[in-house]
């Protein structure tokens, strides 16, 4: 048996949830993904899942090897490219968690990364607050924002760019404001980031300006307070990455331009640097190349 291949059999089974989807994604048939599991049973002499009607799941002993099991693997891609193995490619699934925005940005982009690494997937998971990566078996994670999470490896790879912004249709009702106090006087639309919804904070490029508001819609979605924007509820701020487009066809129109919404961090997180895994640093360096080409996104804050 090779228990290499074996193993990497097993993490698919576990991550798709189901023998026939991990041999759809490892392009063998299930019988043979099934031999692959019982033999790496039979080698360890102990039951790996729970094989039910409704699904499989991880037996204690499944659970405890997990961990183990990824290790091997990355330290055996680690091993490949310290002997610079032309044969080495990217190879398997990645799970990177993004901001909603920033993944309708990506999502154009990657296209020509699968392209170039044709045995790499990638799931692109939309999510507006922090995920537990470990215990959700995610490899790379996108945050905005200060990271308070101290266990894990942090790389600065941009900084956001936002406009507060209105339609025309609301602006025919409201004067638009002119500086952050004017704010008070105003609907305001608020991407409930994290738990974030009570100030919105500026700059006019010498100081920090922080407003409260009491925001007469909140989402955890950005592309919800975007909807709402366009159809003249209030202000809002909004990524460039959404908001330009409609700005540019005068559907939004961008207000108190002498004080922009404050800059924020784009962090790629992940649990270790040690042993990563080639398609994992495949996504990790096509996430700071992408970035890093947007004007918007790449100067420092």
């Amino acid at each position: 048996m090779d228990i290499v291949s074996a193993l990497r059999t097993f993490l698919r089974v576990v991550e798709t949830g189901s023998f026939s989807a991990a041999a759809h994604d490892l392009d063998v048939t299930q019988p043979s993904v099934s031999r692959q599991v019982a033999a790496l049973e039979g080698h360890f002499n102990t039951r790996l899942l729970h094989r039910t009607t409704s699904g499989l799941s991880l037996t204690a002993e499944g659970e405890r090897m997990m961990p183990m099991a990824l290790r091997i693997l990355e330290a055996v891609e680690e091993l490949g490219d310290a002997a610079g193995s032309g044969g080495t490619v990217a190879s398997g699934k990645v799970r990177l968690s993004v901001p909603a925005p920033l993944g309708l940005f990506l999502s154009e982009r990657l296209g020509d990364l699968l392209a170039a690494h044709p045995k790499l997937s990638v799931e692109l998971m939309f999510r507006e607050q922090s995920s537990h990566m470990i215990e959700e078996r995610l490899d790379l994670e996108v945050r905005l924002g200060s990271v308070a999470d101290s266990s894990l490896v942090c790389r600065r790879i941009g900084w956001t760019t936002a406009f507060l912004v209105a339609s025309p249709a609301y602006l025919a009702r409201k004067a638009p404001p002119r500086q952050p106090r004017d704010i008070k006087d105003h609907e305001c639309l608020c991407y409930n980031r994290a738990g974030e919804a009570n100030a919105w904070s500026f700059s006019n490029g010498s100081e920090d300006i922080s407003v409260r508001i009491s925001p007469r819609l909140t989402a955890c979605s950005a592309v919800a307070i975007h909807r709402a924007a366009l159809a003249g509820a209030g202000l809002a701020v909004l990524s460039h990455i959404i908001a330009v487009p409609d700005i540019v066809a005068g559907r939004l129109i961008p207000v108190m331009e002498g004080f922009q919404p404050s800059r924020l961090p784009i962090t790629v997180v992940y649990p270790s640097r040690r042993n990563m895994a080639l398609r994992v640093k495949t996504v990790l360096d096509f996430l700071t190349d992408t970035i890093g080409q947007d004007p918007s996104m790449c100067a420092s804050g």
